[in-house]
């Protein structure tokens, strides 16, 4: 007898609940994992996860800043190596997927190193509160979660140097100082000589006369990614350099037929007088000065338009990020401005550089060390072509490679042989350093320029107001 359709329904139902259940159990043993992790979270009272999310979202920003900017940096130079005609020079030949492999490696480097200071910032400035109470440590505890995070400046290389790096921080900390001086009633006379309007132009002159002269001179005293950049945009082949550099130091020459080698690889036939007074013959071969500076200025512009698109691209990236939605046109048009801009500033400030030593040569009819610290001073002068806001920051930059420079060539002749000694003196002042900049920013934000500002923001969150927020009032 064939079942009824009450039957039927009642048997389907059994077989309904039969399967929910074994699907059930499947979705439970499956969910165990996440039930214990959402557990182990909820375990954890909300205000110290807030704190850790602060912690890991700063990390991550972090890295995503070095990571980008140095990526960016990386890729554009790879990008050159693959466009070069020319083969590299034997003894220093580098493949292509060797080039990959070390610029992945330093973007990871870096990508670290700041994760890494951003989070110990965070991690000590939220450790210090909680012991001593964020009111009582309002103050001074960034200054101190600062020079703590200093030391993830090792993630960049334990046996690496990175002293340029870390007086270019120490300099930007000084403008900021003094920049909170200038307000203070207390030291506001002393530091008004600061507030000099072309202030930024005569220490570009003062870092150039150092930084050329090291060029031409004793190239070993620069840091080898910016002697690499000034061979680069200096346009004069090594051979060049040391005929120059003879002529200078007052010794014999030593390489006038590699020098007219040279000229013939490039089509020109030259024949150097080795009783020369001026070595304007070696510089630019046959050319007359003037037409050497003119022909010199289009080539150097044409090298100097690859460095400035990351440098314009990348923050247009990461500052501009949200503005590019609403309107590219105009962000991209200032982009692009700025990369002509800055490109031929670089551009007249190689070019002047070689324009002035030959102008000095040709007055006096003598080449000479002096004469070529003097030559190069007026060089800085091209940085009036630059926006105003950006000189500061590129004289700066110079001005921290000069120091350290100078230091080398001291400490070369003997005059400082203890400097020698002092081990990671980088990463103590980039501590320093960074202890100020962040004492700045939680005490004196008012000192940052707005762009700067809005990074820092977003990478450590907008720190707020002294005791007013419930952690403050709790502490």
């Amino acid at each position: 007898m064939p079942p009824s359709s009450a039957d039927r329904g009642r048997s389907q139902r059994c077989l309904h609940k039969e399967t929910n259940g074994f699907a059930n159990d499947d979705h439970a043993e499956a969910s165990v994992p996440s039930t214990s992790l959402r557990s182990l979270v909820d375990a954890v009272p909300p205000n110290e996860r807030e704190k850790l999310r602060r912690v890991l979202v700063a990390s991550a920003k972090g890295f995503s800043i070095g990571a980008g900017i140095k990526g960016g940096l990386a890729l554009f130079a790879i990008l050159g190596r693959f466009k070069r005609k020319k083969p590299p020079r034997k003894g220093i030949a580098v493949t292509n997927g060797e080039a990959i492999v070390t610029a992945l490696k330093e973007t990871l480097r870096y990508g670290l190193f700041l994760g890494t200071f951003a989070g110990t910032f965070v991690s000590a400035d939220e450790v210090i509160g909680a012991l001593a109470g964020h009111r009582r440590t309002a103050r001074w505890r960034a200054l101190v979660a600062g020079a703590v995070a200093g030391s993830s400046m090792l993630l960049t290389g334990l046996e690496d140097q990175h002293m340029s790096l870390a007086i270019y921080i120490l300099m930007r900390a000084a403008v900021l100082a003094s920049r909170c001086g200038i307000k203070s009633k207390r030291f506001g006379k002393i530091c008004k000589p600061l507030t000099w309007k072309h202030g930024d132009i005569f220490l570009m002159c003062l870092s150039s006369s150092q930084i050329l002269s090291a060029y031409i001179l004793n190239q070993e005293s620069l840091p080898a990614s910016y002697k690499s950049f000034l061979n680069k945009h200096g346009g004069k082949d090594p051979v060049i350099l040391q005929g120059v550099k003879d002529i200078a130091s007052g010794k014999p020459f030593t390489n006038l037929g590699a020098i007219e080698k040279y000229y013939k690889t490039t089509g020109v036939d030259v024949k150097l007088n080795p009783n020369m007074k001026v070595p304007c013959s070696i510089v630019h071969g046959n050319q007359s000065c003037s037409g050497h500076i003119v022909s010199f200025l289009f080539q150097a512009y044409r090298r100097a338009l690859p460095v400035y698109l990351p440098v314009y691209l990348i923050p247009a990236l990461i500052v501009h990020r949200k503005g590019l939605s609403k309107r590219p046109y105009t962000i991209l048009a200032k982009g692009l401005f700025g990369t002509a801009r800055s490109s031929l500033f670089l551009s007249v400030y190689c070019a002047s550089a070689w324009m002035w030593t030959c102008f000095l040569f040709r007055i006096f009819r003598r080449c000479n060390i002096p004469m070529v610290a003097m030559g190069t001073f007026p060089t800085g002068l091209a940085l009036a072509i630059e926006k105003k806001s950006r000189r500061i920051e590129i004289s700066l930059y110079c001005l921290a490679r000069a120091i350290e420079s100078f230091f080398t060539c001291v400490a070369d002749t003997g005059y400082l042989p203890q400097s020698r000694r002092i081990k990671r003196a980088d990463v103590v002042v980039f501590s320093l350093s960074t202890a100020i900049i962040m004492h700045c920013y939680a005490q004196e934000r008012e000192v940052f320029r707005s762009k700067y500002l809005n990074v820092l923001d977003w990478v450590f969150g907008v720190p707020p107001p002294p005791c007013e927020t419930p952690r403050c009032k709790d502490g």
